[in-house]
């Protein structure tokens, strides 16, 4: 008869005898790093809260982009503002820009990778809107793009950038950075900030 969980790992066996101790210095890490930002200056995340309680109090909206996992929180982070996010209240207007394939693969195709997002932004975004752009490096081409575009257009443009920021933390108008190099621990701190964020426009929101 199997025992649960000790003879699956019997069965497998392919994690090396220190899994434990490695999981939990990840889970420690992880935690860490989150606790840095905590203790850092935390002016740029409520500013980044208060630019977009500003812009959807004016009828604003928010355009969110990023690649890969940057692209999956920006997924995240409009859904909890379209949707909700832990209080019951209006939907509010947050698009992701990295949703909408057919957008991705013809932009792609005939303008090029770097354009993804620029050219929904000169679409969608229009003055007073929030773009917030996503990256781990900060030197994405697509996000930079994406970023001076929004810009050009009288967007307050927000990064949420990991490591020194590169280019887009110097460029953008709010710059929130997690200061480290592992990009899985850079974002899981990113979701903690974005999910900080969602509380901060719901309470001023719900305030109003």
């Amino acid at each position: 008869m199997l025992v649960p969980g000790r003879d699956v790992v019997t069965r497998f066996g392919a994690l090396p005898s220190d899994a434990v101790a490695r999981a939990g210095r990840l889970l420690a890490e992880s935690a860490s790093v989150i606790a840095t930002v905590g203790q850092r200056d935390l002016g740029p995340l409520v500013r980044s809260a208060d630019a977009i309680v500003a812009s959807l109090s004016t009828g604003g909206r928010v355009l969110v982009f990023g690649n890969g996992g940057s692209a999956a929180e920006s997924q995240h982070f409009a859904a909890e503002l379209a949707g909700r996010f832990e209080r019951d209240r209006a939907p509010l207007p947050a698009i992701a820009l990295t949703t909408d394939t057919s957008i991705l693969t013809a932009a792609g195709n005939d303008y090029g990778f770097d354009k993804v997002f620029s050219r929904q932004v000169e679409a969608l975004g229009r003055s007073g809107d929030v773009a917030m752009a996503i990256s781990t490096s900060g030197v994405s081409p697509n996000v930079l793009a994406g970023a001076r575009a929004a810009r050009s257009l009288g967007l307050v443009t927000i990064g949420l950038t990991g490591r020194d920021g590169g280019v887009l933390g110097r460029e953008v108008d709010v710059h929130v950075n997690v200061p480290h190099a592992s990009t899985a621990r850079v974002q899981e701190a990113q979701l903690a900030i974005l999910h900080v964020i969602c509380d901060l426009v719901e309470g001023a929101l719900e305030a109003a």
